[in-house]
């Protein structure tokens, strides 16, 4: 089992751009983007061979909801999934993916406000 993740140089540079403008730390961050992959595509996201971006602890990223997580990653996948599979390997695909649209969201909305105010519009439609 592991419990380490490391992401990509891209990921690393999009989670502290967010960070610097929403004063959101990177794993909350981190949350949103994989809740947004899964959501919003559901076709299984393409592992990143990059590995020279953030180191982040499984506890650090999945907390008291790691099992929830791993639920709905599998669920998406439409099959069990073992531990290994699930973290860091399709966990760190839906960051890799969800960062991008979590980036394009903040682009559109501008600022914080704009950007809480389209996830949860987004969400409930």
């Amino acid at each position: 089992m592991k419990f380490q993740l490391r992401t990509s140089k891209y990921v690393e540079q999009v989670l502290m751009e967010l960070y610097a403008a929403t004063k959101i730390t990177p794993n909350i961050l981190a949350r949103i983007a994989v809740s947004l992959s899964i959501a919003r595509d559901p076709s299984l996201p393409k592992e990143s061979k990059d590995r020279n971006g953030k180191e982040f602890n499984r506890d650090t990223l999945t907390g008291e909801f790691d099992y929830i997580y791993k639920a709905l990653i599998a669920q998406h996948a439409g099959r069990e999934i073992t531990d290994e599979e699930y973290f860091p390997t399709l966990f760190n695909a839906h960051l890799e993916r969800g960062v991008g649209m979590l980036s394009n969201e903040y682009k559109y909305a501008k600022n914080f406000e704009n950007l809480v105010r389209n996830l949860i519009t987004n969400q409930q439609g």
